[in-house]
């Protein structure tokens, strides 16, 4: 993720990992706040993931993922998504 500002990263962060406990089809989360910024550099990187496509699919459409999501996009300049299934 890209913010407009980069310090709203870090409470970004915060937001996103308190959403390993609301939401139960996440198996796991991870986010890694960008320690180096350079030119090629994102502010906050993410990844979570989950039993299958329904249980992704399921964390998407949950209220929690919904709320953090209506509270983030306004401050990001951009995002890149990669979904991928684990051989």
């Amino acid at each position: 993720m890209k913010f407009s500002d980069a310090g709203d990263a870090a409470k970004a962060k915060l937001r996103l990992e308190e959403l390993a406990g609301a939401v139960s089809e996440i198996r796991s989360l991870e986010a890694h706040v960008d320690e180096l910024g350079t030119d090629v550099s994102w502010h906050l990187h993410l990844r979570t993931t989950h039993r299958d496509e329904a249980d992704l699919r399921a964390y998407q459409a949950h209220p929690a993922h919904l709320e953090l999501g209506a509270w983030l996009r306004p401050l990001l300049t951009a995002r890149a998504v990669v979904d991928y299934t684990r051989p």
